[in-house]
């Protein structure tokens, strides 16, 4: 089999080029990386919320080529069954799918309002109104599933297709200093405490790129 490429941006600021990462991380895939330059355009065009449409992350291998993150986890679903990226059971796959989709589409006041910036922290963030609206809704999301799958991840003991999806969420949660409930604030330390976020972080701290429009005073 071919090896594969993950075409990412900017470790610290880019959503999307984390979850495919991880995402590839979790099934076990042989990957290399390239990361593309914080001054490309359209790379600037992504992490500034100001594209139509995300051609990064992309996962190439062999002569196939898929860009988009949900389209990336099925690839990856159909090509290592066994890695467990979603339920075994019909009923908790149409849930971790569901919620996968609904964090890929949704959530537009979080995303604007708390950006992703890793090395970034800010004690005592003001959120407003719009954004908590996302952010109740997301807990509601992780306490529904935890409270099924008895945790510790969305959907039992492995990290799934969901988990990955959220990862991000977790990472803003953390620069932004959101107040949580014990339970979420549990998951969102044991997403970040994971190896291969422990990995990302450290990537994304060692970045030299600083974009001044995501790393405004708040």
């Amino acid at each position: 089999m071919a090896k594969a490429t993950l075409t990412i941006s900017s470790k610290n600021y880019s959503s999307w080029s984390l979850r495919g990462w991880l995402l590839c991380k979790m099934a076990g895939l042989d990957f290399e990386e390239e990361q593309l330059s914080a001054n490309d355009p359209s790379t600037r065009a992504e992490l500034l919320l100001l594209s139509p449409s995300f051609l990064v992350p992309c996962l190439t291998q062999g002569g196939i080529r898929v860009w988009d993150t949900l389209a990336i986890a099925e690839y990856l679903h159909e090509l290592k069954p066994d890695a467990g990226l979603l339920p075994a059971d019909a009923a908790a796959r149409a849930h971790c799918r569901s919620i996968s989709g609904e964090m890929h589409s949704g959530f537009a006041n979080l995303r604007s309002a708390l950006p992703m910036n890793i090395k970034a922290r800010y004690s005592n963030f003001k959120i407003w109104a719009g954004a908590q609206a996302d952010i109740d809704r997301v807990v509601a999301i992780w306490q529904e599933a935890l409270a099924k799958s008895k945790g510790p991840f969305l959907f039992g003991k492995k990290p799934t297709m969901a988990d990955a999806m959220y990862a991000p969420v977790c990472s803003r949660f953390t620069t932004y200093d959101v107040h949580l409930d014990a339970e979420c604030a549990a998951y969102v330390k044991r997403i970040m405490a994971l190896p291969h976020m422990v990995e990302w972080i450290k990537g994304a701290k060692a970045e030299p790129e600083e974009m001044e429009e995501l790393d405004a005073e708040f």
